[in-house]
């Protein structure tokens, strides 16, 4: 395995959480699935904390952007928990910069942020997870869900979930995850994709899958119109140079930056 693989992989997969059989499991086993040494492994880990703590930093340098984040509804000891997928695992993620925010902003607030996304996560398997809340007991529950489920078998072949069955989790989700935890739930919609990019993508080539931007509008309208917040992302990631990793698919650190900003803006507003 070639080191810019290993990194990419660590960057994204997160296998303590994609196979819970691995519960404890300690992180030399962890490294060695990434073809990495325990200590490469941690390098690697403490080199993408830093970016998304330059990111914040960067961020906070903006002061509109700092006030926002005072004024984020999440209450001094307050648990933020994070389901999603990809978007989310990332270790350079919207929500990992979201917590370096918190904690270079308001680090006496003792508010904690655990990240539960699983790459390659869909609804359905999400579902079946649920009731890791009941034991998390979150205060607020941000959850990007979808994109995988929009996946489709060839260029323009059928969805992998279809989008009724979608509709169908994402509400199961916030109705089980609300009876469990009882906790604040936050919808953050897919972000946009590169359908460009996906098409000449030499992996999604041989594996003939493909995503549409029409998909993740359809999940964007369905979490709309529901009743509960919801932060949409399409909009700022809309296909332009800088935002796409080349797969087309997975943002890079300066997409990531652009949804943290919606984000936490959003976020600002709510009560």
């Amino acid at each position: 395995m070639t080191t810019q693989m290993a990194a990419k992989l660590a960057r994204f997969q997160r296998p303590e959480l994609s196979l819970p059989f691995l519960n404890g499991i300690d992180d030399a086993h962890i490294a060695a699935l990434f073809g990495l040494t325990a200590d490469e492994y941690h390098s690697l880990r403490a080199e993408f904390a830093e970016q998304a703590r330059t990111a914040a930093a960067g961020l906070l340098t903006e002061a509109w952007v700092a006030g926002q984040v005072d004024r984020l509804p999440f209450a001094p000891g307050a648990h933020v928990v994070a389901l999603g997928e990809s978007s989310t695992a990332d270790r350079l993620s919207w929500f990992e910069i979201l917590r370096h925010l918190l904690e270079l902003r308001r680090p006496d607030d003792g508010i904690t942020l655990t990240n539960l996304a699983v790459s390659g996560a869909t609804t359905t398997l999400t579902l079946k997870s649920i009731a890791a809340l009941s034991f998390r007991r979150p205060d607020w529950v941000l959850c990007q869900l979808g994109a995988n489920d929009a996946q489709r078998i060839g260029s323009d072949g059928p969805r992998v979930v279809s989008a009724e069955e979608t509709a169908r989790n994402l509400s199961l989700l916030h109705d089980e995850g609300v009876r469990l935890s009882g906790a604040h739930w936050i919808w953050i919609t897919p972000h946009d994709v590169d359908e460009t990019l996906i098409a000449t993508y030499p992996p999604f080539q041989q594996a003939q899958i493909s995503w549409r931007t029409k998909d993740h509008e359809e999940t964007a309208q369905f979490l709309l119109d529901r009743p509960e917040p919801t932060v949409d992302t399409l909009a700022v990631t809309h296909p332009r140079s800088g935002l796409f990793e080349p797969d087309g698919v997975h943002l890079t650190p300066a997409g990531q930056v652009a949804v943290t900003r919606v984000v936490v803006s959003a976020l600002a507003e709510i009560p």
